[in-house]
């Protein structure tokens, strides 16, 4: 169990930053012969068709680790938009199959209302891991003693990511740091029995956004909270082992971070969301996994790290299931036009860009006043 007091921003903005600049600064990007890239697909192709003869959603790795069927699909089906998306889609009403122009339109509304976006895609635990769901997917190396981290296999999602960038949407990729980081000494970065990232991937996610933040003036005029934090082991049950087995699901440990308010070196107190926050979190479980309670943890998740590390609170709208269309319409339910928000980070698995039922619509979450 380790504990320590955080400091203050701009000191810690500038802290996360620089671990992350470091972070990239030696990971040298995965390259791999598209051959080998190709032949990964076609075996995912090859277990997802399998497991959908056997109707499964789970399917168990090496050493334990287990994997969401849907995740493994997104990475297989190819290009998801344009002309390509209603055949690849799972939404029910393929009139909303493309991701492209809803994202593009939540962009611009909230531009024009003075807040800035950034879309943070999860990367499919396969991306980083592929080797623990098939020992043929360890990347080539000639170094036996350490392997080599697998090239990017989420190519079609980089082209897609690209395709936004050009239409002015920032996007926060987090895989070079994953593959980067993705043997930590403090753990993986990705639960083994569940279908969400790990404390640890949580933090360097929360890293990666902080560092794309400049330390901006609103930021400067608000008052700061001193967070302190304490990393202990947590036992889960994953969804994914419950899937597999659910008379008697695996169990695993893991090393979480909890954030907040200081408790006389303690478990700090969670920071409390605050609605009137100028920063919002918006997505899929990723955004609730380890701070909201049912799911393994409270005050060591995503909103928690980001809340720490900018010093103030933050606002939530979190989506169990799916957070491509239901996020912006509980934000249009609100009916506050995001009064006084003035970031916008919107977390969900690029799996929801083929594998969401109520696929992507455009919604008006501003409106004329």
């Amino acid at each position: 169990m380790t504990h320590r007091l955080l400091p203050l921003i701009p000191a810690a903005l500038l802290l996360a930053a620089t671990a992350l600049m470091a972070t990239t600064a030696v990971a040298v990007e995965p390259t791999a012969k598209a051959g080998f890239v190709t032949r990964v697909h076609q075996a995912l192709r090859s277990k997802v068709d399998s497991a959908k003869e056997r109707e499964l959603t789970a399917l168990a790795g090496n050493d334990g680790w287990l994997f969401f069927v849907p995740e493994l699909r997104t990475l297989s089906v190819g290009p998801f938009w344009g002309q390509h998306a209603q055949g690849v889609t799972r939404a029910s009403n393929k009139r909303y199959a493309d991701p492209l122009e809803p994202i593009v339109d939540f962009h611009s509304q909230l531009k024009a209302a003075g807040i800035r976006l950034l879309v943070v895609p999860v990367p499919a635990k396969c991306c980083v891991y592929p080797e623990r769901l098939d020992k043929n997917f360890a990347a080539p190396s000639r170094d036996t003693k350490k392997p080599a981290p697998p090239p990017r296999l989420d190519i079609h999602q980089q082209k897609f990511h690209a395709m936004l960038k050009r239409r002015g949407v920032e996007v926060v990729d987090l895989l070079p740091g994953f593959l980067a980081k993705r043997d930590d000494p403090r753990g993986p970065l990705y639960c083994k029995t569940d279908t969400h990232w790990s404390g640890r991937g949580a933090a360097l996610a929360a890293a990666a956004i902080l560092a794309n933040l400049d330390d901006p003036a609103w930021l400067k005029k608000l008052p700061r909270l001193n967070s302190d934090s304490l990393t202990a082991p947590v036992t889960i049950t994953g969804d994914l082992a419950r899937l597999i087995n659910p008379d008697k699901p695996i169990r695993e440990t893991l090393r979480l971070t909890f954030l907040g308010k200081p408790n006389n070196r303690r478990r700090p107190i969670p920071t409390p969301i605050s609605r009137s926050s100028p920063v919002l979190v918006i997505g899929d479980s990723h955004t609730l996994v380890f701070h909201d309670p049912t799911l393994h943890a409270a005050g060591a998740g995503l909103p928690d790290h980001i809340a720490a590390g900018l010093g103030i609170p933050v606002d939530l709208v979190g989506v169990r299931g799916s957070g491509a269309t239901a996020t912006r319409i509980s934000l249009l339910r609100r009916r506050d036009n995001l009064k006084g928000k003035k970031l916008v980070v919107w977390c969900f698995s690029i799996r929801e860009y083929t594998e969401s039922f109520s696929g992507w619509r455009k919604v008006p979450v501003i409106r004329p006043e």
